[in-house]
């Protein structure tokens, strides 16, 4: 069983997010009001060898309402790099994005606070950032696509490499990709290959080389 800890000022929703992942069969160890309170309970928990998979936090918590949830995340990640982030945001902030997945992408997820609602796909969220993989929001990953792009990296893809690696940075498999766009596994499989290739990412791990592949996307 997954173990969570979520940071959410809000009462209401904080009781509700422990709500919705406990009847998805996640457990929630713990929940806290700020990001102050989130990093000392981690330590605490990690003190006690007690590290939970995943923390959820909102991205602005008390006492200004800023990026508070976002800072006490980046702080734990370079502590706890085994420890999986998904922070939640009111709304698209690439500059959030960009500097909770400075370094890597194992383990993280940004997502708007509506895909709460969308609760299998929330849900589903939540456990892959807790092992291990990414879980980003296609409205995130629509303004990154949207950029103008001359001379980067990713000049030489062509519009359907871009999407599908677009669809691997919010943490889709390739059968997801696949199901996605409407075509064959195969098809998505050749695609990637190709984006491997273009972005020079040797051969290595499958793995490996897809989280290289987003963090050149998400960093061009």
């Amino acid at each position: 069983m997954r173990r969570v800890v979520i940071a959410e000022d809000s009462v209401l929703l904080r009781e509700g997010l422990t709500r919705l992942l406990t009847d998805r069969g996640l457990e929630v160890v713990a929940g806290v009001g700020d990001g102050d309170a989130l990093v000392k309970t981690i330590h605490d928990l990690a003190a006690a060898d007690a590290l939970p998979d995943v923390v959820v936090s909102d991205v602005r918590m008390p006492p200004n309402h800023t990026d508070e949830g976002l800072r006490a995340c980046v702080e734990l990640r370079a502590r706890y790099p085994q420890l999986g982030v998904l922070v939640l945001s009111q709304f698209v902030e690439e500059r959030y994005a960009s500097e909770l997945l400075a370094g890597s992408t194992r383990g993280v997820g940004y997502l708007l606070k509506d895909r709460v609602a969308e609760v299998r796909e929330f849900a589903d969220a939540v456990v892959r950032v807790a092992e291990g993989g990414t879980a980003l929001d296609p409205e995130v990953v629509q303004q990154l696509l949207s950029r103008s792009r001359k001379g980067d990296v990713l000049a030489n893809l062509t519009p359907r490499e871009r999407e599908v690696l677009g669809l691997m940075a919010e943490g889709r498999t390739n059968a997801a990709v696949a199901k996605q766009l409407v075509v064959s596994d195969g098809a998505v499989e050749k695609h990637v290959s190709n984006i491997f290739l273009k972005l020079g990412l040797a051969q290595s791990a499958e793995d490996h080389r897809r989280v290289l592949a987003v963090l050149t996307y998400l960093n061009s």
